[in-house]
């Protein structure tokens, strides 16, 4: 009976001792590790939070009233999270403290909490159970801190993600549209302007990428205007520098390839990150969502504007949704995923396919 008890103390201090370290794993990944791992539990906790979400959305009537419900979803979560860790520390170390005897489990429990939090009002004598309840409280402040300690990086970089977005709005218009930007650019007559653009954008897709992996809840923080969105302003600018590599009679600039290249990457190493699938190397010739009529609009539209365009229309389709092809399914994909606001040729598909 003794060997039996013995037994299951050492199993239960084993399971309480690996449910702390993997709290400390979930934390460190979400937080510390640079670079894009999903992490199962932060995982759970983000998707069980957004079906919540998402049943208080269902009952909305408005894109408004939907996006002031959503701009909660990732700074609510995101307080979660500790909770989530700290009760789970509290149950590994109840368990430890059992184990080495500290009984009955009420006992080991308010140990347990009086080491976390470091309330003091639950001692224990013994040196074992002593050197716990400190590691116990050590914890609980470094998963306390490490959520405060990462909450100004991660403003800092939706503050620079949103610079760019709101400066788009400036030459592309809100919502933002690739034929929009060409029409304010052709009115200033200095199409030499664009190059800038490409360059700082092709900046902004690899700090994208690297900031939506490694802390995957920037993805959900929503721009401080409802009719902003890093998605539609990413899909305004891929479908601008597509229009201007293949479309557009103007010098070919190699920073627009270069910005595309970067954008379309960018969004798939985010997709990846969410398990999104989608085709790694489509084909020239696929399908997209932008049909043929749309394109030949947007190409009417560009010329009524004074925008110089290219002799061969045919062509000039091919090579735009050969480029378009790319980034199509991601695009519409993380439209849906963040539920952004309407744009064309982006989270306007998206919105179709959720009514």
């Amino acid at each position: 009976m003794e060997i039996a008890l013995l037994l299951l103390r050492v199993l239960v201090f084993g399971l309480g001792a690996a449910l702390v370290i993997r709290t400390l794993v979930s934390a460190m990944v979400t937080f510390v590790l640079p670079r894009s791992v999903p992490e199962a539990l932060t995982r759970a906790v983000f998707l069980t939070t957004r079906r919540f979400f998402d049943l208080r959305t269902n009952r909305a009537r408005t894109y408004d009233e939907r996006d002031r419900i959503m701009a909660l979803y990732a700074p609510f979560s995101l307080l979660i999270l500790p909770g989530i860790w700290l009760i789970l520390v509290l149950f590994g170390y109840m368990a430890m403290f059992w184990a080495l005897g500290v009984g009955p489990p009420d006992a080991a429990f308010k140990v347990s909490g009086s080491s976390l939090l470091t309330l003091g009002f639950a001692a224990v004598d013994e040196l074992t159970t002593t050197v716990l309840s400190f590691s116990e409280a050590a914890i609980g402040l470094f998963l306390v801190a490490l959520l405060i300690a990462y909450l100004p990086t991660m403003y800092a970089a939706f503050a620079k993600r949103e610079a760019a977005v709101t400066m788009l709005e400036v030459r592309a218009g809100a919502p933002p549209s690739a034929v929009e930007l060409f029409a304010r650019y052709s009115r200033l007559n200095n199409w030499g302007l664009l190059h800038n653009l490409w360059e700082q954008w092709e900046v902004w897709f690899v700090e994208l990428e690297e900031s939506h992996t490694s802390l995957p809840a920037l993805t959900f923080f929503r721009s401080p205007q409802p009719h902003r969105s890093w998605v539609t302003a990413a899909g305004a600018v891929l479908d601008g520098a597509a229009l201007a590599t293949a479309v557009i009679d103007i010098p070919r600039d190699p920073a627009a390839a270069l910005c595309l290249r970067a954008g379309f990457l960018a969004l798939r190493y985010i997709a990846d990150f969410f398990r999104i699938p989608y085709d790694h190397d489509p084909h020239p010739g696929d399908p997209i969502s932008v049909t043929r009529q749309e394109f030949d609009t947007a190409c009417d539209e560009l010329a009524r504007q004074g925008v110089p365009l290219k002799s061969d229309r045919d062509q000039a389709w091919r090579d735009w949704a050969g480029w378009r092809v790319n980034y199509d399914t991601v695009l519409l994909a993380l439209a849906t995923l963040t539920m952004a606001p309407y744009a064309p040729w982006s989270s306007d598909r998206g919105l179709r396919r959720r009514r």
